[in-house]
Protein backbone atom coordinates (compact mmCIF):
# COMPACT_ATOMS: atom_id res chain seq x y z
CA UNK A 1 0.00 0.00 0.00
CA UNK A 2 1.29 3.48 -0.89
CA UNK A 3 1.17 6.05 1.87
CA UNK A 4 -0.37 8.92 -0.04
CA UNK A 5 1.04 11.79 2.02
CA UNK A 6 4.62 10.49 1.82
CA UNK A 7 4.77 9.32 -1.77
CA UNK A 8 4.91 12.63 -3.57
CA UNK A 9 6.95 14.23 -0.77
CA UNK A 10 9.64 11.58 -1.29
CA UNK A 11 9.78 12.36 -4.99
CA UNK A 12 9.96 16.09 -4.33
CA UNK A 13 12.82 15.62 -1.89
CA UNK A 14 14.61 13.53 -4.49
CA UNK A 15 14.37 16.29 -7.08
CA UNK A 16 11.01 16.59 -8.80
CA UNK A 17 12.01 19.44 -11.10
CA UNK A 18 14.89 18.88 -13.47
CA UNK A 19 17.15 21.62 -14.73
CA UNK A 20 15.48 22.38 -18.04
CA UNK A 21 14.54 25.40 -20.08
CA UNK A 22 10.75 25.53 -20.24
CA UNK A 23 8.49 27.86 -22.16
CA UNK A 24 5.59 29.36 -20.25
CA UNK A 25 2.06 28.50 -21.46
CA UNK A 26 1.63 32.11 -22.58
CA UNK A 27 4.62 31.84 -24.94
CA UNK A 28 3.89 28.38 -26.25
CA UNK A 29 1.88 27.82 -29.42
CA UNK A 30 0.28 24.65 -28.07
CA UNK A 31 -2.63 25.23 -25.71
CA UNK A 32 -6.22 24.08 -25.21
CA UNK A 33 -8.98 26.41 -24.08
CA UNK A 34 -11.23 24.02 -22.22
CA UNK A 35 -13.81 26.73 -21.55
CA UNK A 36 -14.93 26.73 -25.20
CA UNK A 37 -17.27 23.74 -24.91
CA UNK A 38 -16.74 20.91 -27.37
CA UNK A 39 -12.97 21.10 -27.94
CA UNK A 40 -11.24 19.43 -30.87
CA UNK A 41 -8.75 16.97 -29.33
CA UNK A 42 -5.10 18.03 -29.65
CA UNK A 43 -2.91 15.63 -31.68
CA UNK A 44 -0.03 14.59 -29.43
CA UNK A 45 2.80 12.10 -30.00
CA UNK A 46 3.83 10.10 -26.93
CA UNK A 47 6.96 8.06 -27.59
CA UNK A 48 7.93 4.94 -25.68
CA UNK A 49 10.15 5.99 -22.78
CA UNK A 50 13.70 4.75 -23.25
CA UNK A 51 14.39 1.87 -20.87
CA UNK A 52 16.08 -1.50 -20.77
CA UNK A 53 12.81 -3.39 -20.60
CA UNK A 54 9.10 -3.06 -21.36
CA UNK A 55 8.50 -0.59 -18.49
CA UNK A 56 9.17 2.46 -20.64
CA UNK A 57 6.47 1.45 -23.13
CA UNK A 58 4.07 0.66 -20.28
CA UNK A 59 4.51 4.10 -18.71
CA UNK A 60 3.96 5.88 -22.03
CA UNK A 61 0.86 3.74 -22.66
CA UNK A 62 -0.69 4.81 -19.34
CA UNK A 63 0.09 8.47 -20.08
CA UNK A 64 -1.52 8.16 -23.52
CA UNK A 65 -4.59 6.42 -22.11
CA UNK A 66 -5.06 9.11 -19.42
CA UNK A 67 -4.83 11.96 -21.91
CA UNK A 68 -7.07 10.27 -24.46
CA UNK A 69 -9.80 9.57 -21.88
CA UNK A 70 -9.91 13.27 -21.01
CA UNK A 71 -11.30 13.92 -24.49
CA UNK A 72 -8.87 16.81 -24.95
CA UNK A 73 -5.98 14.88 -26.51
CA UNK A 74 -5.68 12.54 -29.49
CA UNK A 75 -2.52 10.39 -29.16
CA UNK A 76 -1.07 9.63 -32.59
CA UNK A 77 -0.54 5.99 -33.56
CA UNK A 78 3.13 5.10 -33.08
CA UNK A 79 3.27 3.47 -36.51
CA UNK A 80 3.14 6.99 -37.99
CA UNK A 81 6.28 8.16 -36.17
CA UNK A 82 9.17 9.08 -38.46
CA UNK A 83 11.92 9.93 -35.99
CA UNK A 84 13.03 7.22 -33.57
CA UNK A 85 13.93 8.87 -30.28
CA UNK A 86 17.17 7.44 -28.87
CA UNK A 87 18.06 10.30 -26.50
CA UNK A 88 15.05 12.10 -24.95
CA UNK A 89 17.36 14.86 -23.74
CA UNK A 90 18.25 15.97 -27.25
CA UNK A 91 16.25 18.37 -29.39
CA UNK A 92 13.94 16.29 -31.61
CA UNK A 93 13.65 16.81 -35.36
CA UNK A 94 10.52 18.95 -35.19
CA UNK A 95 9.81 18.75 -38.93
CA UNK A 96 9.41 14.97 -38.61
CA UNK A 97 6.69 15.51 -36.02
CA UNK A 98 4.95 18.41 -37.76
CA UNK A 99 4.50 16.36 -40.91
CA UNK A 100 2.35 13.84 -38.98
CA UNK A 101 0.45 16.76 -37.34
CA UNK A 102 1.84 16.16 -33.85
CA UNK A 103 1.28 19.54 -32.21
CA UNK A 104 2.94 18.32 -29.02
CA UNK A 105 5.55 15.63 -28.38
CA UNK A 106 6.38 13.69 -25.21
CA UNK A 107 9.73 11.94 -24.77
CA UNK A 108 11.14 10.24 -21.70
CA UNK A 109 13.49 7.78 -20.06
CA UNK A 110 13.25 5.26 -17.22
CA UNK A 111 16.38 4.05 -15.42
CA UNK A 112 17.15 2.06 -12.28
CA UNK A 113 19.20 3.82 -9.59
CA UNK A 114 21.90 2.03 -7.57
CA UNK A 115 19.56 1.86 -4.56
CA UNK A 116 16.88 0.10 -6.61
CA UNK A 117 14.61 3.08 -7.14
CA UNK A 118 13.23 4.08 -10.52
CA UNK A 119 14.14 7.38 -12.07
CA UNK A 120 11.53 8.52 -14.59
CA UNK A 121 12.00 11.71 -16.58
CA UNK A 122 9.98 13.29 -19.35
CA UNK A 123 10.00 16.29 -21.65
CA UNK A 124 7.05 17.96 -23.34
CA UNK A 125 7.86 19.69 -26.63
CA UNK A 126 5.91 22.23 -28.67
CA UNK A 127 6.66 21.01 -32.19
CA UNK A 128 5.46 24.14 -34.01
CA UNK A 129 7.26 26.59 -31.74
CA UNK A 130 10.29 24.29 -31.76
CA UNK A 131 10.88 24.45 -28.03
CA UNK A 132 10.53 22.53 -24.81
CA UNK A 133 7.48 23.41 -22.75
CA UNK A 134 8.34 21.58 -19.53
CA UNK A 135 10.41 18.72 -18.15
CA UNK A 136 10.39 16.87 -14.85
CA UNK A 137 11.94 13.84 -13.18
CA UNK A 138 10.73 11.52 -10.46
CA UNK A 139 12.29 8.94 -8.14
CA UNK A 140 10.19 6.16 -6.65
CA UNK A 141 10.00 2.44 -5.94
CA UNK A 142 9.41 0.22 -9.00
CA UNK A 143 5.93 -0.90 -7.89
CA UNK A 144 4.74 2.72 -8.07
CA UNK A 145 5.34 3.11 -11.81
CA UNK A 146 1.65 3.58 -12.64
CA UNK A 147 1.41 6.50 -10.22
CA UNK A 148 4.42 8.10 -11.88
CA UNK A 149 2.67 7.76 -15.25
CA UNK A 150 -0.48 9.41 -13.87
CA UNK A 151 1.56 12.26 -12.36
CA UNK A 152 3.31 12.85 -15.69
CA UNK A 153 -0.08 12.90 -17.45
CA UNK A 154 -1.27 15.48 -14.90
CA UNK A 155 1.79 17.65 -15.61
CA UNK A 156 1.16 17.51 -19.37
CA UNK A 157 -2.55 18.27 -18.91
CA UNK A 158 -1.80 21.28 -16.71
CA UNK A 159 0.91 22.67 -18.99
CA UNK A 160 -1.33 22.61 -22.07
CA UNK A 161 -4.75 23.44 -20.56
CA UNK A 162 -3.71 25.66 -17.65
CA UNK A 163 -5.95 23.55 -15.38
CA UNK A 164 -5.02 21.01 -12.72
CA UNK A 165 -5.12 17.40 -13.89
CA UNK A 166 -7.06 14.60 -12.20
CA UNK A 167 -5.24 11.41 -13.18
CA UNK A 168 -3.29 10.81 -9.95
CA UNK A 169 -6.45 10.12 -7.99
CA UNK A 170 -8.42 7.23 -6.49
CA UNK A 171 -12.09 6.33 -6.63
CA UNK A 172 -13.86 4.50 -3.83
CA UNK A 173 -16.99 2.62 -4.89
CA UNK A 174 -19.31 -0.27 -4.09
CA UNK A 175 -18.23 -3.48 -5.82
CA UNK A 176 -21.25 -5.70 -6.49
CA UNK A 177 -21.08 -9.40 -7.26
CA UNK A 178 -23.32 -12.44 -7.24
CA UNK A 179 -26.88 -12.98 -8.50
CA UNK A 180 -29.30 -10.06 -8.43
CA UNK A 181 -31.43 -11.70 -5.74
CA UNK A 182 -28.41 -12.24 -3.45
CA UNK A 183 -26.02 -9.44 -4.44
CA UNK A 184 -22.93 -8.94 -2.28
CA UNK A 185 -21.76 -5.34 -1.93
CA UNK A 186 -18.24 -4.60 -0.73
CA UNK A 187 -16.40 -1.34 -0.37
CA UNK A 188 -13.57 -1.09 -2.92
CA UNK A 189 -10.95 1.41 -4.06
CA UNK A 190 -9.20 1.79 -7.42
CA UNK A 191 -7.15 4.19 -9.51
CA UNK A 192 -9.32 6.60 -11.51
CA UNK A 193 -8.72 4.53 -14.67
CA UNK A 194 -10.10 1.33 -13.10
CA UNK A 195 -6.74 -0.33 -12.31
CA UNK A 196 -5.38 -1.55 -8.95
CA UNK A 197 -8.78 -2.48 -7.51
CA UNK A 198 -8.68 -3.73 -3.94
CA UNK A 199 -11.42 -4.47 -1.44
CA UNK A 200 -11.74 -2.42 1.74
CA UNK A 201 -14.40 -4.58 3.38
CA UNK A 202 -15.00 -8.31 3.25
CA UNK A 203 -18.31 -8.43 5.04
CA UNK A 204 -21.50 -9.75 3.47
CA UNK A 205 -23.36 -6.80 4.97
CA UNK A 206 -24.60 -4.17 2.54
CA UNK A 207 -22.48 -1.03 2.17
CA UNK A 208 -23.64 2.20 0.52
CA UNK A 209 -22.62 5.78 -0.31
CA UNK A 210 -18.86 5.84 0.38
CA UNK A 211 -17.29 9.32 0.41
CA UNK A 212 -13.68 10.54 0.59
CA UNK A 213 -12.39 12.87 3.25
CA UNK A 214 -10.52 15.99 2.07
CA UNK A 215 -7.44 14.55 3.85
CA UNK A 216 -7.55 11.62 1.36
CA UNK A 217 -6.83 8.93 3.94
CA UNK A 218 -10.30 8.50 5.38
CA UNK A 219 -13.61 7.32 3.95
CA UNK A 220 -17.09 7.55 5.37
CA UNK A 221 -19.83 5.13 4.32
CA UNK A 222 -23.07 3.51 5.41
CA UNK A 223 -23.30 -0.16 6.38
CA UNK A 224 -26.09 -2.48 7.50
CA UNK A 225 -23.72 -4.52 9.63
CA UNK A 226 -25.62 -6.42 12.30
CA UNK A 227 -28.89 -5.41 10.62
CA UNK A 228 -28.36 -1.92 12.03
CA UNK A 229 -27.79 0.90 9.50
CA UNK A 230 -24.92 3.06 10.71
CA UNK A 231 -22.37 5.49 9.32
CA UNK A 232 -18.72 4.41 9.64
CA UNK A 233 -15.33 6.07 9.30
CA UNK A 234 -12.58 3.96 7.70
CA UNK A 235 -8.87 4.83 7.82
CA UNK A 236 -7.38 3.78 4.48
CA UNK A 237 -3.83 3.50 5.83
CA UNK A 238 -4.55 1.29 8.81
CA UNK A 239 -7.91 -0.30 7.99
CA UNK A 240 -9.19 0.92 11.36
CA UNK A 241 -12.84 1.91 11.43
CA UNK A 242 -15.31 3.38 13.86
CA UNK A 243 -19.01 4.17 14.11
CA UNK A 244 -19.99 7.81 13.70
CA UNK A 245 -22.33 7.98 16.68
CA UNK A 246 -25.09 5.62 17.77
CA UNK A 247 -28.28 7.27 16.60
CA UNK A 248 -31.71 5.79 17.38
CA UNK A 249 -32.85 5.74 13.73
CA UNK A 250 -31.33 5.14 10.30
CA UNK A 251 -28.36 7.29 9.36
CA UNK A 252 -27.43 7.57 5.71
CA UNK A 253 -25.89 9.71 2.92
CA UNK A 254 -22.81 10.77 4.93
CA UNK A 255 -20.34 13.29 3.52
CA UNK A 256 -17.38 15.23 4.93
CA UNK A 257 -17.18 18.98 5.34
CA UNK A 258 -14.45 20.64 3.21
CA UNK A 259 -12.10 20.90 6.19
CA UNK A 260 -12.65 17.25 7.13
CA UNK A 261 -13.68 18.17 10.67
CA UNK A 262 -17.38 17.33 10.34
CA UNK A 263 -19.61 14.71 8.80
CA UNK A 264 -22.99 15.80 7.47
CA UNK A 265 -25.69 13.15 7.11
CA UNK A 266 -29.39 12.41 7.18
CA UNK A 267 -31.05 10.84 10.22
CA UNK A 268 -34.42 9.14 9.78
CA UNK A 269 -36.88 8.95 12.64
CA UNK A 270 -40.62 8.17 12.61
CA UNK A 271 -40.97 8.30 8.84
CA UNK A 272 -39.19 11.55 8.13
CA UNK A 273 -35.53 12.42 7.77
CA UNK A 274 -33.58 15.54 8.68
CA UNK A 275 -30.02 16.69 8.16
CA UNK A 276 -27.46 16.76 10.97
CA UNK A 277 -23.80 17.51 11.30
CA UNK A 278 -21.41 15.84 13.71
CA UNK A 279 -18.15 17.39 14.85
CA UNK A 280 -15.64 14.54 14.61
CA UNK A 281 -13.53 15.93 17.46
CA UNK A 282 -16.18 16.64 20.08
CA UNK A 283 -18.81 14.21 18.70
CA UNK A 284 -21.48 16.85 19.20
CA UNK A 285 -24.37 16.90 16.72
CA UNK A 286 -26.25 19.86 15.28
CA UNK A 287 -29.63 19.62 13.57
CA UNK A 288 -29.89 21.72 10.41
CA UNK A 289 -33.37 20.92 9.06
CA UNK A 290 -36.60 20.32 10.94
CA UNK A 291 -39.44 19.25 8.66
CA UNK A 292 -41.91 16.41 8.32
CA UNK A 293 -40.44 15.63 4.91
CA UNK A 294 -37.41 13.57 3.84
CA UNK A 295 -34.31 15.78 3.67
CA UNK A 296 -31.20 13.92 2.55
CA UNK A 297 -28.07 13.81 0.34
CA UNK A 298 -26.39 16.94 1.73
CA UNK A 299 -23.21 18.27 0.09
CA UNK A 300 -21.11 21.26 1.15
CA UNK A 301 -19.92 24.02 -1.15
CA UNK A 302 -16.10 23.97 -1.39
CA UNK A 303 -15.82 27.00 0.94
CA UNK A 304 -18.03 25.30 3.53
CA UNK A 305 -20.45 28.24 3.64
CA UNK A 306 -23.46 26.54 1.99
CA UNK A 307 -25.07 23.12 1.67
CA UNK A 308 -27.12 21.66 -1.17
CA UNK A 309 -29.55 18.83 -0.37
CA UNK A 310 -32.63 17.08 -1.70
CA UNK A 311 -36.08 17.22 -0.10
CA UNK A 312 -39.61 16.13 -0.93
CA UNK A 313 -41.13 18.87 1.23
CA UNK A 314 -42.81 20.28 -1.90
CA UNK A 315 -44.38 16.95 -2.91
CA UNK A 316 -41.52 15.43 -4.92
CA UNK A 317 -37.73 15.38 -4.65
CA UNK A 318 -36.20 18.75 -5.45
CA UNK A 319 -32.89 20.47 -4.72
CA UNK A 320 -32.48 23.09 -2.00
CA UNK A 321 -29.59 25.24 -0.83
CA UNK A 322 -29.08 26.52 2.72
CA UNK A 323 -26.41 28.14 4.84
CA UNK A 324 -23.98 25.89 6.71
CA UNK A 325 -25.98 26.65 9.88
CA UNK A 326 -29.29 25.61 8.26
CA UNK A 327 -30.46 29.14 7.53
CA UNK A 328 -32.10 30.40 4.31
CA UNK A 329 -33.38 27.09 2.95
CA UNK A 330 -34.23 27.85 -0.69
CA UNK A 331 -35.43 25.64 -3.51
CA UNK A 332 -33.27 25.84 -6.67
CA UNK A 333 -34.65 23.12 -9.03
CA UNK A 334 -37.85 23.80 -10.96
CA UNK A 335 -37.69 21.58 -14.05
CA UNK A 336 -39.99 18.70 -14.90
CA UNK A 337 -39.40 15.54 -12.90
CA UNK A 338 -37.60 14.94 -9.62
CA UNK A 339 -34.02 15.76 -8.60
CA UNK A 340 -31.69 13.86 -6.28
CA UNK A 341 -28.07 13.09 -5.24
CA UNK A 342 -26.74 16.67 -5.56
CA UNK A 343 -23.01 17.26 -5.20
CA UNK A 344 -21.22 20.60 -5.30
CA UNK A 345 -18.35 21.02 -7.76
CA UNK A 346 -14.84 21.46 -6.26
CA UNK A 347 -14.70 24.70 -8.29
CA UNK A 348 -17.87 25.98 -6.61
CA UNK A 349 -19.48 26.96 -9.91
CA UNK A 350 -21.87 24.04 -10.49
CA UNK A 351 -23.98 21.44 -8.74
CA UNK A 352 -24.29 17.99 -10.32
CA UNK A 353 -27.47 15.97 -9.82
CA UNK A 354 -29.57 12.99 -10.87
CA UNK A 355 -32.87 13.84 -12.57
CA UNK A 356 -35.74 11.42 -13.09
CA UNK A 357 -38.26 12.39 -15.75
CA UNK A 358 -40.29 10.51 -18.36
CA UNK A 359 -39.18 7.13 -17.06
CA UNK A 360 -35.49 7.91 -17.60
CA UNK A 361 -32.62 9.00 -15.38
CA UNK A 362 -30.26 11.80 -16.35
CA UNK A 363 -27.03 13.24 -14.99
CA UNK A 364 -26.95 17.03 -15.21
CA UNK A 365 -25.48 20.21 -13.78
CA UNK A 366 -26.86 23.60 -12.76
CA UNK A 367 -25.52 26.76 -11.17
CA UNK A 368 -25.89 27.11 -7.38
CA UNK A 369 -28.84 29.47 -7.88
CA UNK A 370 -30.63 26.88 -10.05
CA UNK A 371 -30.01 28.62 -13.38
CA UNK A 372 -28.28 27.13 -16.40
CA UNK A 373 -29.57 23.58 -15.98
CA UNK A 374 -27.90 21.30 -18.51
CA UNK A 375 -28.33 17.54 -19.01
CA UNK A 376 -25.09 15.69 -19.82
CA UNK A 377 -26.35 12.15 -20.34
CA UNK A 378 -29.63 10.21 -20.14
CA UNK A 379 -30.22 6.49 -19.80
CA UNK A 380 -32.35 3.71 -18.39
CA UNK A 381 -30.96 4.31 -14.89
CA UNK A 382 -28.12 6.75 -14.24
CA UNK A 383 -27.35 7.87 -10.72
CA UNK A 384 -24.83 9.11 -8.18
CA UNK A 385 -22.53 11.69 -9.84
CA UNK A 386 -19.15 12.48 -8.27
CA UNK A 387 -16.69 15.17 -9.35
CA UNK A 388 -13.06 14.82 -10.37
CA UNK A 389 -10.99 17.18 -8.19
CA UNK A 390 -10.55 19.70 -11.03
CA UNK A 391 -14.32 20.03 -11.52
CA UNK A 392 -14.16 19.13 -15.22
CA UNK A 393 -15.23 15.45 -15.23
CA UNK A 394 -17.97 13.47 -13.52
CA UNK A 395 -18.19 9.77 -12.72
CA UNK A 396 -21.54 8.04 -12.13
CA UNK A 397 -23.08 4.59 -12.29
CA UNK A 398 -25.56 3.21 -14.79
CA UNK A 399 -27.88 0.23 -14.77
CA UNK A 400 -28.62 -0.59 -18.40
CA UNK A 401 -31.91 -2.23 -19.34
CA UNK A 402 -31.48 -6.00 -19.24
CA UNK A 403 -27.91 -5.77 -17.88
CA UNK A 404 -26.79 -7.89 -14.97
CA UNK A 405 -25.73 -5.03 -12.73
CA UNK A 406 -24.58 -1.42 -12.49
CA UNK A 407 -21.41 -0.16 -14.17
CA UNK A 408 -19.28 2.95 -13.76
CA UNK A 409 -19.02 5.68 -16.39
CA UNK A 410 -17.31 9.05 -16.72
CA UNK A 411 -18.36 12.10 -18.71
CA UNK A 412 -16.93 15.58 -19.07
CA UNK A 413 -18.82 18.85 -18.79
CA UNK A 414 -19.35 19.07 -22.55
CA UNK A 415 -21.41 15.87 -22.45
CA UNK A 416 -19.53 14.60 -25.51
CA UNK A 417 -16.95 12.35 -23.86
CA UNK A 418 -18.78 9.53 -22.09
CA UNK A 419 -16.76 6.40 -21.34
CA UNK A 420 -17.15 3.26 -19.29
CA UNK A 421 -14.72 2.75 -16.42
CA UNK A 422 -14.33 -1.00 -16.37
CA UNK A 423 -14.13 -2.86 -13.06
CA UNK A 424 -13.75 -6.60 -12.33
CA UNK A 425 -17.29 -6.81 -10.92
CA UNK A 426 -20.31 -4.52 -11.12
CA UNK A 427 -19.81 -1.08 -9.61
CA UNK A 428 -21.98 1.63 -8.08
CA UNK A 429 -21.83 4.68 -5.77
CA UNK A 430 -18.44 6.07 -6.93
CA UNK A 431 -16.70 8.84 -4.99
CA UNK A 432 -13.63 10.60 -6.41
CA UNK A 433 -10.66 11.48 -4.19
CA UNK A 434 -8.78 14.78 -4.25
CA UNK A 435 -5.40 14.74 -5.98
CA UNK A 436 -3.07 12.48 -4.03
CA UNK A 437 0.03 13.79 -2.28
Amino acid sequence: MIKFSLFRALMLAAGLLSAVVAASPANAVVEININKGNVQPLPIAITDFISGNELGAQISAVIAADLQRSGLFAPINKSAFIEKISDPGKMPRFDDWKVINAQALVTGRVTREADGRLRAEFRLWDTYAGQQMTGQQFFTQPENWRRVAHIIADAIYKQITGEEGYFDTRVVFVSESGPKTARQRQLAIMDQDGFNVRMLTNSKDIVLTPRFSPNRQEVTYMSFEGQQPRVYLLQLETGQREVVGNFPGMTFAPRFSPDGQKVIMSLQQEGNANIYTMDLRSRTTTRLTNTSAIDTSPSYSPDGARIVFESDRGGRQQLYVMGADGSGQTRISFGDGSYSTPVWSPRGDLIAFTKQSGGKFSIGVMKPDGSGERILTTGFHNEGPTWAPNGRVLMFFRQNAGAGGPQLYSIDLTGFNEQQVKTPAFGSDPAWSPLLE
